[in-house]
């Protein structure tokens, strides 16, 4: 349930449109619901201003459909991430056959049901950089997050440092950015060059994107948190939702 949802059911008891009790009903709902295999945790929006995000690695198309179709019940948008590209587009097409709005893109591997949220600026522009286009799933999934948390975000990608002219020709895009997400797999240099270029805060998200050597991510992880650069903060290997999650918090208008 989300806030506007609880202001409209507070509003309703108020006037007098709905019975106590049944908006007791509702409210014994409020903190989670069982679905047998998982509690799904309709509070998280409530608390955190984000719902509650499917991570569909290790579940079943049918649990995933559930949990989604559980944490939209009371309007608000909700995710899945790492869904299987070839379980997606089904998942979609039985949500959409009962009348819900939902989306599959298959690159970030992200499922959305119910509607996009207006965007805003927030405090400032958010920009997301991928080192190449191998990192794309990960970066796309750190955008796509932004923008279901209701910010703007551009996108910059293929501008790592085999060709650093690259990059600087979006200097005046990234020097106005609040936020600069910085997406890279192989040895992982970008973020300590973009921090090194630019007075921004960077997040850093290794991939792992790269041959034997860089270790599934281990290499571009060690990079990161070895940056000699100030300013940079690392999340997990190919966490792009982690990522876009505190690009939007940081960049929150009311945030402290």
């Amino acid at each position: 349930m989300d806030p506007e949802r609880l202001r409209a059911l507070l509003d309703d008891v108020h006037q007098g449109r709905m019975p106590v009790e049944e908006a007791v009903r509702e409210l014994k709902e409020l903190p989670f619901r069982s679905l047998g295999f998982a509690h799904a945790d309709t509070h998280r929006h409530l608390r955190t201003g984000f719902p509650e995000v499917v991570l569909g690695q290790g579940k079943t198309a049918t649990q995933i459909e559930a949990i989604l179709r559980e944490l939209g019940r009371g309007g608000s948008t909700v995710m899945a991430t790492r869904v299987d590209p070839a379980a997606g587009p089904g998942i979609v097409a039985r949500l959409q056959s009962e009348g819900l709005l939902a989306v599959h893109w298959p690159t970030p591997r992200i499922i959305v049901l119910g509607a996009m949220p207006e965007l805003d600026r927030g405090r400032g522009p958010l920009v997301v950089l991928s080192a190449g286009t191998a990192d794309l799933p990960v970066a796309e999934e750190a955008a796509l997050t932004i923008e279901l948390a209701g910010q703007a975000v551009t996108r910059v990608f293929d501008v790592g440092v085999a060709g650093l002219h690259r990059l600087l020709a979006y200097r005046e895009l990234i020097e106005k950015a609040a936020v600069v997400v910085v997406v890279a797999g192989m040895e992982g240099a970008l973020p300590s060059v973009v921090a090194g270029l630019f007075a921004r805060p960077v997040i850093a998200v290794p991939t792992s994107v790269g041959y034997g050597a860089s270790a599934g991510g281990f290499a571009a992880l060690f990079t990161m948190l070895s940056s000699c650069a100030v300013g940079v903060s690392v999340v997990n290997i190919d966490n792009g939702f982690g990522a876009g999650q505190l690009a939007a918090m940081l960049n929150r208008k009311d945030a402290p």
